[in-house]
């Protein structure tokens, strides 16, 4: 059975950093493409950074220069370091993990950006 686990999401001030992790299990880790997403309430789901099997990363705009997307194949943990949040940062993220035609999404964990 496939899983995926987001953690580390929370309440933050603008300007402060978070770590998100994404622990995945009954996949072969080092193998899939790993994807973050977000999700803001009303919004569509949108993406966020991709890192490939061979670990090349790819941001989107609005994040670029202020997250970092990583990945621990001996571990299976997918992880984004979240520098300088601002409000609109504030969302539901989720991780993704796709080979050919499968993937597989987490749960997802609440990130919330707020003086």
């Amino acid at each position: 059975q496939v899983q995926l686990v987001e953690s580390g999401g929370g309440l933050v001030q603008p300007g402060e950093s978070l770590r998100l992790s994404c622990a995945a299990s009954g996949i072969i880790f080092s193998v899939y493409n790993m994807r973050w997403y977000r999700q803001a309430p009303g919004t569509q789901r949108e993406w966020v950074a991709t890192i490939t099997d061979r670990s090349n990363t790819i941001y989107a705009d609005s994040v670029k220069g202020r997250f970092t997307i990583s990945r621990d194949n001996a571990k299976n943990t997918l992880y984004l370091q979240m520098f300088s949040l601002k409000p609109e940062d504030t969302a539901v993220y989720y991780c993704k993990a796709d080979i050919g035609l499968s993937e597989y999404w987490g749960q997802g964990t609440q990130v919330t950006v707020s003086s």
